[in-house]
């Protein structure tokens, strides 16, 4: 078990799933919130992406319907959206000062107005169009990414297609000028749900120890034991049979000849049809 404090994503996988950290839904959002958070990029690239930072509302199809406030990176920018069902309001902030290793962002909206801070820049406000000026999100508050395939299912024009990729911390919200921020979640500070998150700059590696040469591959929450030729199991503590299919060298056993191992080696015992050591004769 490890404590997670400074949850850590890591983007994106192959299949198209995000790591993220679900919670309930921020109750009293219609008219005003403020937010506030940190994080810390995995690297320079990972800014340059199409990274959501976190998300909640309506996962509808049109572009003026869908009530929604989300916030990520594009192209070295900190990109703030929502929509109150009358259009999309977008606030981008000027690029990322990279050499900065935590970045710090306040965002927040009253009616249709809404503002964004980041780092030392300037406050940026912005007007959503249309006539409408509540938000009505009923959907959880997801962090660092989205429970289904991202692009997909978030409303379209949010153009967030990855999940973020390093660390996001100290995230807290007020729904009143005069409430005291709070960290999201029902009790306080706890998602409802998660997939591949670990612990900034702490590996579980440091709680395994594989064995025989074996080196711990870490990614997320996943870890595992990568075993040097000749061992296997999860701490590399199995030795391989010399007729399992991963021994190197694999045995010579032809003609679907069944390897038999021996405490010096192994024998083929050939099918019907067949003789000679390897079962290689007819």
């Amino acid at each position: 078990a490890i404590n997670i404090s400074q949850p850590s994503f890591s983007g994106t996988d192959d299949f198209g799933y995000t790591s993220f950290l679900a919670y309930s839904t921020i109750p009293n959002i219609t008219f005003y919130y403020e937010f506030r958070l940190k994080f810390q990029l995995a690297n320079h690239h990972s800014a340059l992406q199409d990274n959501l930072i976190f998300f909640t509302g309506q996962k509808g199809q049109g572009l003026n319907g869908d009530d929604f406030l989300e916030l990520g990176l594009h192209n070295g920018r900190v990109v703030y959206n929502y929509n109150l069902g009358s259009g999309i309001a977008t606030i981008i902030s000027k690029p990322l000062d990279l050499a900065l290793n935590i970045h710090v962002i306040h965002l927040g909206r009253y009616l249709q107005k809404g503002w964004l801070k980041v780092d030392d820049q300037k406050n940026k406000t912005v007007t959503s169009p249309g006539r409408l000026v509540g938000l009505n999100v009923f959907s959880q508050f997801y962090l660092g990414g989205y429970h289904e395939y991202t692009p997909e299912l978030l409303p379209k024009g949010s153009g967030f297609k990855n999940g973020f990729q390093g660390c996001i911390f100290d995230v807290q919200v007020r729904t009143s000028m005069n409430q005291e921020f709070k960290s999201p979640g029902t009790p306080e500070g706890h998602p409802n749900s998660g997939r591949s998150v670990g612990q900034c700059k702490d590996s579980p590696c440091s709680l395994i120890k594989c064995r025989n040469g074996g080196k711990c591959i870490a990614g997320g929450s996943t870890v595992y034991c990568d075993c040097l030729t000749g061992w296997k199991g999860a701490f590399c503590t199995e030795t391989v049979s010399v007729c399992e299919p991963e021994h190197d060298p694999p045995h010579l056993c032809k003609q679907g000849g069944t390897c038999v191992p021996l405490p010096n080696g192994y024998i083929c015992r050939c099918p019907l049809g067949t003789t000679g050591t390897y079962c290689e004769q007819g």
